[in-house]
């Protein structure tokens, strides 16, 4: 029996041992297999960098902007074409930067003179491009899902208005600042619009919201909405008043700095504490330091950094979400009306507002085109409506379909009616 135990014993041990050594071992290999796959995304980053550069090169060539060709390497290069890259968290929240930065440097441009003159014109576009696109979209959908138990419903079709009604003018903003059209009438019409569309958008879904879910407070939403706009009044007043001291303080080599940690500060507030877009923030605090002197040192400081590294991945991540092996016939047919009544019902809507206060038909073309892009703000409400019960995600591809053609056509439009300016 003595002998028994220790041969017992020493099997154990040595059992033990090898487990100990193999577990080393395996733990080892998971660790330099873990050790590659970390560094993966630097040759992702690489691939987009240079995938953009070309596409939008090419496009160049052909009389578009390169926003558009960055948006169709996103699409090359992503799951719906050659798979070479598929979004990561890093590659998402790397393009939620750049927007940040995109949308900061717009407000930096922004005239905000211009912007004064057309604050009624504005309200009235961005309620106009509200309310058109969540009939049409509600009308699309009832008409087309009627007969269909599983996606019938009147919330359901008001809701596919809701993610209609959302308006994202980074694509606009690059197209503009391209075409040297971002100051001006229509340039500040746009951008006055799209950041009271945005308001105007949280409140309307969290009206839906609020009749399927019950922990949804609208007082609550409502009220954070209107601190907010007190606060942002107030840091434009702080500003405005204190030009001059923040001109010297910022004429150091660190304001640069100083100026994009503030802007994330304020995006990360506006999106955590008011539910308010991230970008909406950066572009108060950047149309705000547009009136300061040092305007254009800070653009000179921010714009290669930018433009070079951070913006390519933003639109490139549009195109990454294309995944055209999920859509069904019905799906697909459906994306196509969709996207249709995206586009018509944003060009009325915003044209028409345009044409009340005496814009010409020109103008007012303009000013509708360069509302049509949804962008990334449609995918985020979409997101928000499948959580809730709204969104059937059999039916995500179809946003997906219509955030891709609207932010394709609106830089391609708007330079084909820049371009012909009447005399």
């Amino acid at each position: 029996m003595h002998e028994i135990h220790l041969i017992s014993h020493f099997q154990h041990n040595s059992f033990a041992k090898l487990t100990t050594r193999e577990v080393r071992i395996e733990t080892s290999f998971v660790r330099e297999e873990k050790d590659k796959m970390d560094y993966m995304y630097l040759v992702s980053i690489a691939i987009i960098l240079i995938s953009t550069k070309v596409l939008g090169d090419i496009t160049g060539r052909f009389h578009l902007t390169e926003v558009v060709g960055a948006l169709l390497a996103g699409v090359l290069i992503g799951p719906g074409g050659f798979g070479l890259i598929s979004e990561t968290d890093f590659i998402a929240n790397t393009a939620e930067i750049g927007v940040i930065l995109l949308m900061f440097n717009a407000g930096l441009d922004t005239d905000t003179t211009e912007l004064k003159k057309n604050g009624v014109p504005c309200f009235v576009v961005a309620l106009l491009g509200v309310i058109f696109p969540i009939i049409g979209g509600a009308t699309a959908y009832h008409l087309y899902f009627g007969n269909d138990p599983a996606n019938s419903g009147i919330l359901k079709a008001v809701f596919v208005g809701v993610i209609l009604a959302a308006t994202s003018v980074s694509i606009t903003v690059e197209a503009l600042r391209e075409l040297g059209k971002l100051e001006g009438r229509v340039g500040s019409t746009i951008m006055g619009a799209a950041v009271i569309d945005d308001i105007m958008g949280i409140i309307v879904l969290t009206v839906v919201l609020s009749l399927v879910d019950d922990s949804v407070s609208l007082v609550q939403v409502l009220g954070k909405i209107v601190i907010y706009a007190v606060l942002i009044i107030l840091l434009g007043f702080i500003i405005t008043k204190n030009k001059d001291n923040l001109d010297k303080a910022l004429r150091s080599r660190r304001h640069s700095i100083f100026a994009v940690a503030a802007c994330l500060f304020i995006a990360f507030a506006s999106e955590q504490y008011f539910g308010v877009a991230d970008i909406t923030g950066a572009y108060m605090l950047g149309m705000f330091l547009s009136k300061c002197e040092v305007r254009s040192k800070l653009r000179r400081k921010l714009e290669p950094v930018s433009y070079l590294f951070f913006s390519p991945i933003f639109f490139a991540s549009i195109g990454l979400k294309v995944n055209l092996d999920s859509i069904g016939t019905s799906v697909a047919v459906f994306s196509i009306i969709l996207a249709i009544v995206a586009i018509i019902t944003k060009l009325v809507a915003c044209g028409l507002g345009a044409k009340m206060f005496k814009y010409t038909n020109h103008e007012a073309l303009q000013v509708g085109i360069g509302m049509i892009s949804r962008g990334e703000v449609a995918l985020i409400v979409a997101q928000k409506g499948y959580a809730a019960g709204l969104v059937n995600e059999s039916l995500f591809p179809a946003i997906v379909v219509v955030v891709i053609v609207t932010t394709i056509i609106t830089p391609v439009l708007l330079k084909k009616v820049m371009e012909r300016e009447p005399a």
